[in-house]
Order: structure tokens, then C-alpha cells, then sequence
């Protein structure tokens, strides 16, 4: 490209592939000054003018503001690097914080998604079938409370959520719910519960609670809670008939329900209950 003493405001703007109104905004903050002819009061620029665009596409590239780039280009008042370093380093803190938090809204919709869709395939499929699998040990933020039967207010959980807030944890994944009786569960009776659910890293406080490492009957149950009592029934009939012994409390995972819609003949729930066999 040959060099020219001067360009005009739509030269700039091709050579550069910048917008015209761009220009124009950074001749007025200072940016990018532009000289005015007397004569027809036309916007000219330098070579000079035109070798900081690429520039300052660089530093927007890297995140920072306009004041930011004004204050690099002006020489940092003789202190060059030392002024740099330290913008530098504030920015560098201040992506690690963006990233943290972009990778934690990533794996909170990845993790929401993966349950929806795993509703999905249930409720189509109608899986409804019991079985004994191995739950894989999870360590899970909990909190015990008392339970009154009002199972909407146990899944979204404002003393659970206050207690993440305070212990300066995210959670992510299912809302696990133990029941301390698996027969007064059945009988939609009051007793104490533990609400559990998994912490995005890096977490702040807070007491974590092994769960799993153990085998346990699994079966979903589709539709309204008011009658999950058939499917635990269901599920102690199946045990019996194959020998296991079942525990004296019980797990609800909630795949899908009142976080996800209020019609709640779509919600899925796994019901796991620990499990023995009996001795032959």
C-alpha cells in the first residue's frame, strides 16, 4: 500500500475496514484525532492516524475499554511499562473472573439441559421399571431440615438457597432430597430430610455429605407427587420378589419438576432406596 501524507475519513475507513461513525466517535473522545482543513472543515488523517487503528483493534481484541486505550496510546506519562504491566495484570484478573464465571454458567445450563433431556426419554419411553444399580459416590452440599409434607417448598428451597448464598457456593445438577423413613415417606408423613445437590468448582464453605458408593433400587416415577406412594410400593413388591432388603430411608432425585414447569404431569422423579440382598 503506498504511503500518503494525508487520508480522508472514507479512505481511513476502507484501508482500515473501520465504520465511518466509529471514526467519527473516536475523533471526538480523543481517540483517533482527526485534522480539520479551514477551508471545508474536511476530517484528514495521518499515516500515523492510520497505523493505530490496527492497534487499537488489538487492545479491544484483548477486552479493554476505550479510556484504557486512550491511556496506552498516550505514552503513559513516561512510566511505559510499569503503567502497562499493571493494566495488564488488572485485566488478566479481570478475564480469570469473567472465565470463572462464563465456565460456571456453561456447566449449570449443560447440567439443566442434560436432565431435561433425560425426562424427555423417560416420560417417552414410560420408564417405569425397577432395578438395583450402583450409585456412584457424589460429595454433595446438604442441609437438614424438617419436612411438613409440602414437597414444592423442599425442591425449590429458600433456606437451602440462602444457606448456598451464605457459604458462597453455585449448585448445579438435580436437587437430591433423603428421607430419614422410607414408610413415613409413604405415608406422607412430617420427619426430617436432608437436601442435597452438587457445588460448581471452586466452591466456597459449607459441609459436604457422601452419597452413593452403594447399590440401590432405582425406578422413576412420572407425574404428580401426590402418588408417588404406588411406585415406592411398586419398588418394595419388586425388592421382595428378588431377595434385597431395602433400607430405612429412601432418595428422591428430582430430574424434572416445579424449577423446570408447574405442570406436573411431567415431572420425573428417580425414587433410590438403598439396598441388601438377604442371605440365601
Amino acid at each position: 500500500m503506498p504511503r500518503k501524507q494525508q487520508y480522508s475519513i472514507g479512505e481511513l475507513s476502507r484501508l482500515c475496514n473501520i465504520s465511518k461513525k466509529a471514526l467519527r466517535f473516536y475523533d471526538k473522545i480523543g481517540l483517533i484525532s482527526s485534522l480539520r482543513h479551514d477551508n471545508n472543515n474536511y476530517r484528514m488523517y495521518t499515516h500515523d492516524d492510520l497505523l493505530l487503528v490496527p492497534v487499537l483493534k488489538y487492545y479491544k481484541q484483548m477486552g479493554f475499554r476505550l479510556d484504557e486505550m486512550r491511556t496506552f496510546i498516550s505514552g503513559c506519562q513516561g512510566h511505559v511499562y510499569s503503567a502497562l504491566r499493571t493494566a495488564f495484570e488488572h485485566k488478566l484478573d479481570e478475564l480469570h473472573k469473567a472465565q470463572t464465571e462464563l465456565n460456571r454458567c456453561e456447566k449449570s445450563v449443560r447440567d439443566w439441559y442434560s436432565l431435561m433431556r433425560e425426562a424427555e426419554l423417560v416420560i417417552a419411553d414410560g420408564a417405569r421399571e425397577v432395578s438395583v444399580k450402583y450409585v456412584e459416590s457424589a460429595r454433595l452440599l446438604f442441609q437438614d431440615q424438617s419436612f411438613e409434607s409440602d414437597l414444592k417448598s423442599a425442591i425449590i428451597n429458600l433456606d437451602f438457597m440462602n444457606h448456598v448464598e451464605k457459604t458462597g457456593n453455585a449448585i448445579t445438577g438435580p436437587v437430591y432430597i433423603q428421607f430419614s423413613s422410607l414408610r413415613d415417606r409413604m405415608e406422607g408423613k412430617s420427619q426430617r430430610i436432608r437436601i442435597m445437590q452438587r457445588v460448581i468448582e471452586p466452591c466456597g464453605e459449607g459441609e459436604r455429605v457422601d452419597f452413593g458408593g452403594c447399590l440401590m433400587a432405582s425406578c422413576y416415577h412420572i407425574g404428580a407427587h401426590e402418588n408417588v406412594r404406588k411406585t415406592y410400593e411398586k419398588c418394595l413388591e419388586w425388592l421382595e420378589s428378588h431377595g434385597y432388603t431395602p433400607g430405612e430411608d429412601c432418595c428422591e432425585r428430582y430430574v424434572s419438576d416445579y424449577w423446570t414447569t408447574s405442570n406436573s404431569d411431567v415431572h420425573v422423579t428417580e425414587l433410590l432406596i438403598r439396598v441388601n440382598r438377604e442371605p440365601a
